[in-house]
């Protein structure tokens, strides 16, 4: 990657502001020539939220091209033109943004490092991405052509044509005086907006012990709702990203319905949570979704962590009963390691229903 001085680790939620002030900055009014723009966004539903920007953009740009990995061509706007990518090509883990004119440039490109950053708001927005943001001319004029490159026979004899037309007028034209001025304000503002998302991300924690939390299936194991938005359920989201081990919990106490009731109930179930929380990491989430049903979200954790984990929890109440009868419980997991969204809970509780009834600790499933 070029200009490697300038590559900064950035979460999803700060690539979002940068890429909106590129994209402001193609819609800006100026006499500098034709336009052409390239756009990277992974998955189809990450366009859709932009996709009224994009309508305006295409209106001022003599080629707007938009790639994402999609089975077939998705509708598009007027003159825009998609590019299919194959998921396993390394343009499916590019964010890209790039505004080109024979008098400026703009470019944004990230790859996704599929790491997930502690604390984050929602799984989405605490993606985390290597890249680098420019306002040089010969910068975009670099991406255009790698791009160009890249997509080969893919893009469209008109884009071709156009993109053709906008790179000869650039090499025809030196580039501006001042533009490492505003290059870097550009690296100032992406490194101050992650610094403040950050804090922002720090002070949303709630500090203090871990309390049982209410059955509703949106409250954590710290008593703060919001998990299902956390997890997905709500917002934009796109199957084939950040993958996130999902476990299906059930704490059985010893004695079922004829067990302990009142203080002592409540002292047991709340040993069970601390239990539970024990194993999770910091960039982990669980929420509560019956009186003894738990839901356990660890993003990027793989799948043989994820079983190793699963029979962690089961180990940790074997030996707390050993040690004690006061908590005399065992734990049934069923887990997945996905890329699917939304999250396949439904089909983990069946899963688990089916642990069950076979006396089977720990079972996986395919997703």
């Amino acid at each position: 990657m070029p200009n490697a001085l300038a590559v900064q680790r950035l979460t999803k939620k700060t690539l979002v502001t940068v890429s909106h002030a590129l994209e402001q900055a193609a819609l800006a009014a100026a006499e500098d020539g034709p336009m052409v723009v390239f756009a990277l966004f992974q998955r189809l539903p990450y366009f859709e939220r932009e996709r009224r920007v994009y309508e305006r953009i295409a209106d001022l740009a003599v080629a707007t091209v938009v790639g994402l990995v999609a089975e077939q061509a998705p509708d598009m706007p007027a003159g825009v033109h998609p590019v299919l990518l194959d998921e396993k090509e390394d343009l499916a883990r590019e964010w890209t943004v790039v505004v080109l004119t024979p008098r400026f440039g703009a470019v944004l490109v990230a790859h996704d490092l599929e790491e997930f950053q502690a604390g984050a708001t929602t799984l989405e927005s605490g993606r985390v991405f290597e890249g680098r943001s420019s306002f040089r001319r010969d910068e975009a004029l670099h991406e255009v052509l790698r791009l160009g490159r890249q997509l080969g026979d893919r893009l469209s004899p008109a884009a071709l044509s156009a993109v053709s037309g906008v790179v000869d007028r650039v090499r025809d034209l030196p580039a501006t005086p001042g533009e490492s001025r505003a290059d870097a304000a550009l690296r100032l503002f992406s490194a101050r907006a992650e610094q403040d998302h950050t804090r922002l991300r720090a002070g949303t924690r709630r500090a203090g012990n871990v309390a049982e939390p209410e059955t509703g299936g949106d409250t954590d194991l710290n008593g703060e709702p919001g998990v299902r938005r956390w997890a997905g359920a709500t917002g934009v989201t796109a199957s084939g990203v950040l993958p996130v081990a999902v476990l299906a919990v059930r704490i059985t106490h010893a004695g079922g319905d004829e067990g302990p009731v009142g203080r002592t109930a409540t002292r047991q179930r709340q040993a069970a949570v601390e239990l539970l929380g024990a194993r999770l990491r910091p960039q982990d989430r669980a929420s509560k979704v019956g009186e003894n049903d738990f839901l356990l979200f660890l993003p990027v954790l793989g799948h043989d962590e994820a079983v190793a984990l699963a029979h962690g929890l089961v180990a940790d109440f074997a030996a707390a009963g050993a040690r004690s009868a006061f908590l005399s419980a065992k734990v049934t997991v069923a887990l997945t390691v996905t890329r699917r969204r939304p999250l396949p809970e439904d089909t983990l509780w069946q899963a688990l229903q089916w642990a069950i009834t076979q006396d089977a600790p720990v079972v996986t499933i395919d997703s």
